[in-house]
């Protein structure tokens, strides 16, 4: 049976290195503002967008993303 919870995304912007590589993984949910600074576009992300936001928290080198399930 699928998970029908709904997936939460929170990012730790004091460990944010911006590197910007969770941006392009899934732009949808996450974009890297012209400061510099990591914006949460998508808080509560679509079930079609999970892969690639698990995928962008892997990529992550500081482990700034935090997924809820």
């Amino acid at each position: 049976a699928a998970n029908l919870a709904p997936m939460r995304v929170t990012v730790d912007l004091e460990a944010c290195a911006s590197t910007g590589a969770c941006a392009q993984t899934c732009p949808e949910v996450f974009e890297l503002r012209n400061d510099g600074a990591l914006r949460v576009r998508l808080a509560a992300p679509p079930p079609e967008l999970h892969d690639e936001v698990i995928e962008a928290s892997e990529l992550c080198p500081t482990g700034a993303i935090t997924i809820h399930e």
